[in-house]
């Protein structure tokens, strides 16, 4: 099989490999301004075989001045390479962060206990690993040889010491990586593990004041604060202890380096001007050995970070784009469907197969755990492991164009979430705000008189997570929320559970409406009122479909069910 490409291995070094002409720029400039970096060199040459020999002031003025030309050279070529990752990398994330942020989207949405925000903390460490100053040294590194050559030139044991010196700090370098990259990724990790539980019980902080649990949460935390406190002091530790030992022997080998050069110049094999030449010239050939040591810590954790960035991106990576639907019938057919959950072995749902003509109104009931959320959310494709085929208009949800079904679909979830933003921004889904859609569903289910009686009526701001509003109201804007747009396929799931008496009449009227306009609404429910104005029902147990027909057909089996369990029951069209 042919070995894909390094540009074709996945989104994100496909873009890395789109920016190789900003790198090759950048190793032009690095070029110029290590070449210049023999200047100061060259200069004290001079000044010893020159001016010191022809006592002429013309002679040091003119190489002084050539000397400031090749300075700011050099200064304009460091700040242009600078320039040139900098503005790489904010391209870099411009260009994958919508990519990032859809892939960590979805990988939410199948594996709920990931933390989201750790996609985006990791495309930040590789852009700043790229554009800080540890990346430098992986373009001078290649100039330690070319500074060890001309100190060859100035005299060969002293070329000889250098090359033993070099190795001895490439094996210092490789020693700092063994000891340490394995405590700085755990160190990662528990940090990671710390501020993901920290997230998880900031999501639901109420019943965590109001039942008492803060100490024992508190507990927890610090217990995983307290591990990764452990693990990166370590491998702080670990990192400085080795940064000290490297500038013993760096400034150690200068002076070895300075004192040889002496001995030469004591045997009369070498001037006074080279000694001080291949110092200097020594002191920078280990200069970005050095630099790679101080940056190793950033280097590991942004190598990490490219694994699990280019791991989410191969794992979920851009969709393209799927079926446009201008128009929605809004008919469903479930085939075969079963629906898993990490961690579970048996299916949540199993063997359901259903057809649902278009403009019908479905209950679905049953006991707690019998399927029912579930089984909404794959109808409306928000369930990530399913196998079977779930179809709108005869089209497999997962291959239409998401944003586009979206606009056609109204979705009302068990637990309602609104966003931080306006009661309008959240009903017409932050896309652009159409005042008479808004109004429309509003009036619909029966909340415009009551958004009006807000301070800023519908422009006011609904508080994180609709902290601002009851529950009671926050179901009826999510309920509004839904029917934005007249969709054409609606899913409410437990759209009553905190709703008063005028709420539920609202909720009812709603249905009603959408019934007469043709719609198609699956309506999960515990309450029997509603269910008065269901064409048809579902009876969800243990994951399956125990029935399915015209509500009165199977409102009949289930009463002459009961009246078998329990002796003769008086007959009630709301009694389930």
């Amino acid at each position: 099989m042919k070995k894909p490409r390094f540009s074709e291995r996945s989104d994100l070094t496909r873009h890395l490999w789109a920016f190789r002409k900003e790198f090759a720029w950048v190793g032009i400039f690095s070029f110029i301004a290590n070449l210049l970096m023999l200047t100061p060199t060259l200069y004290m040459l001079q000044i010893y075989d020159r001016v010191f020999k022809s006592r002429s002031e013309l002679t040091l003025l003119f190489i002084t001045l050539i000397v400031v030309f090749f300075y700011a050279v050099m200064a304009i070529a460091e700040w242009l390479r600078s320039r040139l990752l900098v503005r790489g990398g904010v391209r870099m994330d411009e260009a994958l962060n919508s990519i990032v942020f859809n892939a960590s989207f979805e990988r939410h949405l199948k594996e709920a206990g990931r933390n989201p925000a750790e996609a985006f903390t990791d495309l930040t460490t590789i852009r700043q690993f790229l554009t800080g100053n540890g990346i430098f040294a992986f373009f001078d590194l290649p100039w330690t040889p070319i500074y060890i050559a001309v100190v060859f030139l100035l005299n060969p044991f002293i070329g000889w010491l250098s090359i033993l010196f070099v190795c001895i700090q490439l094996g210092m370098t490789l020693w700092n990586s063994r000891s340490t990259s394995g405590d700085i990724e755990q160190a990662s990790e528990a940090a990671a593990k710390g501020s993901g539980y920290v997230m998880g019980k900031l999501r639901n902080i109420e019943p965590v004041h109001a039942m008492g649990m803060l100490p024992s949460l508190r507990s927890r935390w610090q217990e995983l604060y307290a591990d990764a406190l452990d693990k990166g002091a370590r491998a702080s530790h670990k990192q400085h202890k080795n940064q000290a030992v490297s500038k013993l022997v760096r400034y150690s080998m200068q002076s070895l380096t300075l004192g040889a050069g002496a001995l030469m110049v004591l045997d009369g094999r070498m001037a006074a001007a080279g000694m001080i030449a291949a110092n200097v010239l020594m002191s920078r050939a280990l200069q970005p050995i050095d630099l790679v040591m101080s940056a190793w810590k950033p280097f590991i954790q942004a190598r990490e970070a490219f694994r699990r960035t280019e791991a989410l991106l191969s794992e979920f990576p851009g969709r393209p784009a799927g079926e446009a639907c201008a128009e929605l019938l809004g008919q469903v057919s479930l085939e075969s469907l079963a629906a898993r959950a990490p961690g579970r072995q048996a299916p949540i749902l199993q063997g359901i197969g259903l057809d649902v003509p278009a403009g019908t109104v479905v209950g679905i009931v049953g006991p707690s755990g019998s399927g029912k959320t579930t089984l909404a959310r794959c109808i409306v494709g928000a369930w990530p492991d399913v196998e079977g085929r779930v179809l709108i208009d005869d089209i497999n949800v997962g291959l239409y164009d998401r944003p586009a079904l979206g606009h056609r679909i109204g979705y009302l979830p068990q637990d309602i979430e609104l966003f931080d933003g306006t009661i309008a921004e959240n009903i017409a889904r932050f896309s652009q705000v159409d005042p008479a859609k808004i109004i429309e569903a509003t009036r619909r289910t029966g909340i415009h008189d009551m958004i009006l009686r807000f301070p800023n009526g519908y422009n006011t701001q609904v508080g994180e997570a609709g902290g601002m509003l009851s529950g009671g109201q926050r179901q009826r804007i999510g309920l509004a929320r839904a029917l934005y747009g007249n969709p054409a396929l609606v899913v409410l799931d437990e759209p009553n559970s905190n709703l008063d008496d005028a709420g539920d009449r609202a909720l009812v009227q709603a249905v009603t409406e959408l019934k007469q306009s043709g719609r198609t609404v699956f309506l999960i429910t515990h309450r029997p009122n509603i269910l008065a104005v269901v064409d048809r029902l579902i009876v969800m147990k243990d994951g399956r479909v125990e029935h399915y027909g015209p509500r009165e057909g199977v409102l009949e089996v289930l009463r002459a069910r009961a009246a078998q369990a329990s002796g003769p029951v008086a007959p009630s069209a709301n009694r389930v």
